[in-house]
């Protein structure tokens, strides 16, 4: 089945990023403009949820409905208040400062897992590697970072399976050099990840941004560029690696998506929030479930 895209909202002009669901209203990051959108998917109505964001590109919702967001300017991972406010959750690995935290995904027990890279601001006495890192919740309320992965170069969108026993990471280095893959690194009991399999290997093309899970347990993919290759598209992958759809988008590069009951809302570096209805999938969410 093929699907049809729609503006949901008007085009900004510059990225949107991060859509993530609570059940009332969709938020998604207008990153250039340091702030949170916030989408009405009945009634159409957008207005600024908050703002001052450092550039906030990330979002996600925990196990008891607490937003968590990628503060890529702040270079810290963010927990957001019922008002806007943003609390440091983390900002530092071993004493050094992160770099770029771009996404997330969090675990039932509160983990936060997500990809800081380096390049996306001056390092400045920050960490020296481009990696996915989690922030371990403590018993005194405050979070542990702990460097997960040593062999990921420019980690993008990352996502875990339904049963939590796989985390699935977009590799989306743009230098001809280095890969872009879509890996599967088995979960172990400590949280530590185990060596990965090349789900898809997306060769000289952009690669994967965002992803979301539907609830058949498949990765559904913001893929492709205008340089090269077949475009915008909606790709989606089986777990064990084979793309069963493909969908083209309007937008030149689509960021990040997520479900709301069976429309797939999708953002884009040119600052779309565009639906697709009644796609015949639903999503996999922590919250709301």
């Amino acid at each position: 089945m093929s699907w049809s895209f729609e503006n949901a909202a008007p085009v900004i002009g510059t990225i949107t990023e991060g859509n993530a669901w609570n059940g009332e209203r969709l938020l998604y990051s207008n990153i250039a403009m340091d702030r949170i959108m916030s989408l009405d998917v009945e009634s159409g109505l957008v207005e600024v949820w908050t703002e001052n964001t450092e550039g906030t590109n990330g979002l996600n919702y925990d196990s008891n409905g607490t937003l968590f967001g990628c503060s890529g300017n702040g270079r810290r991972i963010v927990r957001f208040t019922d008002s806007g406010a943003m609390e440091t959750v983390v900002d530092r690995l071993d004493g050094r400062r992160l770099n770029g935290p771009n996404d997330l995904a969090i675990t039932p027990s509160g983990s936060i897992y997500f990809s800081d890279r380096v390049g996306d601001v001056n390092p400045d006495v920050g960490i020296n590697h481009s990696s996915i890192i989690s922030a371990e919740p403590q018993e005194d309320g405050s979070y542990q970072a702990v460097r997960r992965t040593f062999d990921t170069t420019m980690p993008n969108g990352l996502l875990f399976s339904s049963d939590y026993k796989i985390l699935y990471v977009a590799q989306s280095d743009y230098r001809a050099s280095e890969k872009r893959e879509l890996r599967a690194y088995p979960v172990n009991d400590d949280g530590s990840l185990g060596g990965y399999t090349v789900l898809h290997d997306c060769g000289p093309h952009r690669g994967i941004d965002g992803m979301t899970l539907s609830s058949e347990g498949n990765i559904v993919a913001c893929t492709g560029w205008e340089v090269s290759g077949p475009g915008g598209m909606i790709t989606v992958v089986d777990p064990k690696g084979r793309i069963i759809e493909t969908h083209p988008t309007p937008a030149q590069r689509p960021t990040n998506c997520t479900f709301v009951g069976e429309d797939l809302y999708v953002s884009s570096i040119e600052g779309h929030t565009l639906v697709a209805r009644n796609t015949g999938m639903t999503g996999h969410l922590l919250w709301p479930n």
